[in-house]
């Protein structure tokens, strides 16, 4: 390894395979546990919570992938703190109520200078609602 590939390495956040993180909505901001999925292109957040945090406009939408199968769906942009780094990062919406994580964070925000340590987790893995 070269000395500018271990500085680089050096600086970025390492994260685990959840994470606290503080979503900023419009109407509210919110501190809750996060699952890092380094297999997913795109992050997501649940639609409930989503419209709770007064996130939006729609900005876009994107065509997802998911064991249930192909699927349209919107994105919103909201800043997030995560690994103590502040982030405007896009998120598709999706029904997460059932699942115990509500937002996922994947490749779009974790190309952005963080390591994932999967012997790392998370003080709780509880839903912070």
């Amino acid at each position: 390894m070269t000395p500018e590939e271990y500085e680089h390495i050096k600086e970025r956040t390492i994260v685990g395979l959840t994470e606290k993180i503080i979503v900023v909505g419009q109407s509210e901001t919110k501190e809750l546990i996060a699952r890092i999925d380094t297999g997913a292109t795109k992050s997501s957040i649940d639609l409930t919570l989503a419209t709770r945090l007064g996130l939006g406009p729609v900005v876009d939408s994107k065509l997802v992938k998911s064991a249930h199968g192909v699927k349209l769906r919107p994105v919103v942009q909201s800043e997030i703190e995560i690994g103590g780094k502040k982030i405007l990062a896009k998120f598709t919406l999706a029904d997460r109520g059932h699942m115990r994580y509500l937002v996922l964070i994947g490749q779009n925000i974790l190309k952005k200078d963080f390591l994932v340590d999967p012997g790392t987790r998370a003080d709780s893995a509880k839903k912070l609602l």
